[in-house]
């Protein structure tokens, strides 16, 4: 996947994530990555960005 690809899926998996906030994120993610035909491999990396958005939009802001 070239780099600006890749940040641009990043981009929209966050905007996603702010959107609906999903319980599950690993399952929002294998939905994403079937759905767009995300190449795989980028499963664990985009699971772990979905629960560091998460965590941020569910902490007070600073």
């Amino acid at each position: 996947m070239a780099k600006r690809s890749h940040n641009e899926v990043q981009e929209s998996l966050r905007e996603l994530t702010r959107i609906f906030r999903p319980k599950d994120p690993r399952k929002f993610v294998k939905d994403y990555i079937r759905k767009y035909r995300i190449t795989g491999g980028y499963e664990e990396e985009l699971t772990l960005l979905v629960e560091r958005e998460l965590v941020r939009l569910n902490s007070p802001a600073s």
